[in-house]
């Protein structure tokens, strides 16, 4: 089973402008950077459409961002619920004061 091939921000960035330059084919800077022509492709449309937000890192930021929302959404209501009700025991104590 071949290993999946990850990377840099650098090296795609690098790969696009080798492509934007114009000096050789798309096929051939595939080939001598050793990756897929639309990979090539794929790379130019993402910083054409992200400039320089392009090329972000692993995707796995994302998923730990996103648990990390859910925990704190969690524990947002935890917290809203607990203020309710000590405002309602407020309330009550507050009555039975003469």
């Amino acid at each position: 089973m071949v290993k999946r091939q990850r990377f840099t921000a650098e090296f795609k960035r690098e790969a696009v402008r080798l492509l934007d330059a114009g000096e050789r084919p798309a096929s051939e800077v595939a080939i001598d950077l050793g990756i897929r022509r639309n990979q090539l492709y794929k790379w130019k449309a993402e910083q054409v459409r992200s400039g320089e937000l392009s090329f972000p890192g692993s995707g796995r930021k994302h998923a730990d961002q996103d648990s990390e929302i859910v925990r704190l959404k969690r524990e947002l209501a935890r917290v809203t619920e607990e203020r309710d009700i000590l405002k309602k025991a407020a309330a009550y104590f507050a009555k039975e004061l003469p």
